[in-house]
Parts: C-alpha cells; sequence; structure tokens
C-alpha cells in the first residue's frame, strides 16, 4: 500500500461511522464482530519450474462473513500484499455486494507472486496447486472465487477444471468470470464498464444533468477503462486526459479515443499520442474537469492532495481510491464522490449472475443479463443518492449505511445471542 496507509485500520473506520448514523445500540453491539473477518487463511503452494526448481509460494484467504450465502470473489496474483490489505478488501466486497442487495458474503484470496515472471505452464500449475491446497474451503455453497489483479477467465477455467476433479463431479458453480465455454455468462467482458455509466447516468439524472460535452479524464488505458471512455464519447462527452502504466496525456480539447485504442491494441503506450502535453499523477489534481475518474490504485487521493481537486465529479473505479480523510475534504469542498462500493459492483453482479445461471444450469441472453444489471444497479444508485441528500451526508457515508444495515439485520435474524 501506498502513503503508509493501513487499508484495515480505514475500512473498520467507515464501518464506525455508519454505524454511528444508525444510532442504534443493536447494531452498535456488533461492530467488533464485522470489522474483523471470520476467518483467515496461510497456505504454502508448492510449484515445479520449468527448470525442474521447486519453489513454494505463499497465499492468503480473508473469509469476512457468512451470515447469509456463500463467501465470494476475487483470486489476486501479486507480489505486493499485506494481511491487512486482504482483510480490508474482504470487508470492502461485503459491503459492495449488499450495497446492491445480493446475497453473498465476500472474501478475498491472494497469492504473492509476480505472474510475469512465470512461464503459461508454470501459471497453470500454480493455479491447479492453489486449488489443491484450499478445494475443502471451496464450493458452489461456501465459497465461489473469481479473477481480481492478474487473474484472469482462463486461470479460472483451469481452477474449476481442477476443483472438479477432486470433487469428482463438473461444478462450473465453483468459480465465475469463467470463458462461455466452461459456463461463463455472456456479458461478462462488457459489465464492468457497463456497471459505472449505468450507475453515473442514474446520478446525473438525479441532479438533473447528462453526460453531453461534460469533461473527462480517466486514470489508467487498461480494457474496461478504455471501454467505458468509449461509451462516454459516444455520448459526447469530451475525454481530455488519459494515462497507461507509463505516463500521463492531456489535451483540454479533446483526445481522439480511437487512436489511443489502436496504440493499446499495437502494445504502445498513450505517451505515442501526438497531440497531447506529458503530465504527472500531480498536476492532474490541479485540471479543470467534470468528472475524474480513478480507476489504477488505491490511495490516490489522501488529505495532503484532496484540497487540489478541480474536478465537479469523482467516480471510483478503483478500490479504494480515496482515503477516509480526503472524503471529508472533498465533501466539504462540494465535490461528490460517487464511491467504489457502488460505481464498481457492475462485474460483481453479473458474476452473482453467473453464478444463479451455473446453478440452475439455464443461461440468458446478452440482453437479458444487461437488463437485469441495468435495473439492480439504477436502483442501489437512487437509493443511496436519495438517502445522501436527505441526511446531508456523502454517498460513501450512506451506501456504506445501506450495507452495514442489511448484513446486521442478517445477523440479528440469524444468530440470537451475537
Amino acid at each position: 500500500m501506498t502513503n503508509n496507509i493501513n487499508p484495515f485500520e480505514s475500512a473498520k473506520i467507515q464501518l464506525k461511522q455508519a454505524i454511528e448514523i444508525l444510532n442504534s445500540q443493536v447494531y452498535t453491539s456488533k461492530l467488533e464482530v464485522i470489522s474483523n473477518p471470520k476467518r483467515i487463511i496461510e497456505i504454502s503452494i508448492p510449484v515445479k519450474m520449468d527448470n525442474w526448481e521447486i519453489k513454494v509460494f505463499t497465499g492468503f484467504r480473508s473469509q469476512h462473513n457468512d451470515a447469509r450465502g456463500p463467501f465470494k470473489w476475487g483470486i489476486r496474483f501479486h507480489q505486493n500484499v499485506s494481511r491487512d490489505e486482504v482483510k480490508a478488501l474482504s470487508i470492502w466486497m461485503t459491503f459492495k455486494s449488499w450495497v446492491i442487495d445480493i446475497p453473498l458474503w465476500w472474501s478475498k484470496w491472494w497469492v504473492i507472486v509476480n505472474p510475469k515472471m512465470l512461464s503459461i505452464t508454470e501459471l497453470e500449475r500454480l493455479s491447479r496447486w492453489y486449488v489443491r491446497e484450499l478445494y475443502k474451503y471451496i464450493g458452489p455453497e461456501q465459497d465461489v472465487p473469481a479473477p481480481d489483479v492478474n487473474t484472469t477467465p482462463q486461470i479460472m477455467s483451469w481452477m474449476m477444471d481442477e476443483y472438479s476433479k477432486l470433487v469428482w463431479v463438473y461444478s462450473p458453480g465453483s468459480f465465475t468470470w469463467k470463458p462461455l465455454t466452461s459456463g461463463g455468462s455472456k456479458w461478462r467482458w462488457r459489465s464492468t464498464a457497463q456497471g459505472w455509466v449505468y450507475v453515473l447516468q442514474k446520478y446525473l439524472e438525479l441532479i438533473w444533468e447528462n453526460i453531453t460535452w461534460k469533461s473527462f479524464i480517466v486514470q489508467w488505458a487498461w480494457n474496461a477503462g478504455l471501454t467505458f471512455a468509449e461509451i462516454l464519447t459516444l455520448n459526447w462527452a469530451k475525454l481530455i486526459w488519459i494515462s497507461d502504466s507509463k505516463w500521463w496525456i492531456y489535451n483540454e480539447k479533446w483526445l481522439d479515443l480511437k487512436e489511443i485504442i489502436n496504440l493499446k491494441s499495437s502494445k504502445k503506450s498513450v505517451v505515442d499520442y501526438k497531440d497531447s502535453k506529458k503530465v504527472s499523477n500531480e498536476e492532474i489534481l490541479e485540471l479543470d474537469c467534470d468528472l475524474l475518474v480513478p480507476a489504477a490504485l488505491e490511495n490516490q487521493i489522501t488529505l495532503e492532495n484532496a484540497k487540489k481537486i478541480k474536478a465537479k465529479l469523482i467516480l471510483e473505479l478503483a478500490n479504494w481510491p480515496v482515503v477516509p480523510d480526503a472524503d471529508t475534504v472533498l465533501f466539504k469542498n462540494n465535490i461528490q464522490v460517487i464511491p467504489d462500493i457502488l460505481a464498481n459492483s457492475g462485474w460483481v453482479m453479473v458474476s452473482y449472475f453467473e453464478q444463479v445461471q451455473n446453478n440452475s444450469n439455464y443461461y440468458w441472453e446478452e440482453e437479458e443479463v444487461d437488463i437485469k444489471l441495468k435495473t439492480k444497479i439504477q436502483k442501489a444508485t437512487v437509493d443511496v443518492f436519495n438517502k445522501a441528500r436527505e441526511n446531508k451526508v456523502s454517498l460513501r457515508t450512506w451506501a456504506y449505511v445501506i450495507s452495514v444495515k442489511r448484513v446486521l439485520d442478517a445477523m440479528n435474524d440469524k444468530y440470537e445471542n451475537i
């Protein structure tokens, strides 16, 4: 994590703030319970490398809470991790599912590895051995993983196949976000970006505006970020700044997204775009725009730089890009933040839809998936916006209030003495 900010402590602060607004002893008494994961699993994963050397990788699993429904979500392959980060992400994922009201409880998986240093065969061995070490803790009715950073539908297909072999039953519902040939859902490839757009469109509709001719900035030109930008530009929004892992480029009038997509398709950087100015991450905070879209890493907007933000609206596509102290500054400056637990929930929704389809062995067409996604995610947006405005709090605060209340109500119904 950057800026030495402990993500687990931040998650607990957000939970505490939401429970204080609920102002009920019944809820307050359970703060410590929902502030800590139910279970942390640490495993060693032996992998035979292509040179016949045996390497042992470390994996973590944080299972937050299972008061209703199975655990769910992301397997991340990355070389940088802390236990507190895994714990925090499992908590945030719980509330991401509950703000959109789907009956899943969330967990987070992590393997300490740089997958770019592995061959394709080494990556498959690591994926399959991971399942062998953990298969007793997963399954369609227990814990249903999906991809996250550096994991892919192909890896999910390997893992699903390995799990099916271990339990002697073909189990497409044991993993989600799989290729269509392995039981994946249609519309999956577009759901992440489309979910962002549906949330943004509904929010703007509620404040009597639209995206036409609005200027926007997207941090990170990866696949979903580019799809999101493409949808907005088709609605005549103006892309003025975009970045990738190498640099940031800016044109105050308009960036040609088609040219940027062509550059990325050719494995080039956005710095190869000719008609633009190269800028630093710090400089973008001073750019005047209608919409700022942090879509890369956490901790991008901190207490130190929040006062420099000139955007009128922030749409969080990355996990936790705005730290709690910065939230307070932005709200005082009348800069609304559509929080990640709402904005970035489209892929959560469609992953849940995939699980439903796998379990019923009945698969929907793209249009049906899209209609269900739009209906449910825009209803959640209305619920959060209206109550936040009524109670004069930030959108993030009320998103947490909604989620926390649903979590605690489920726990009250299930557990008598907690």
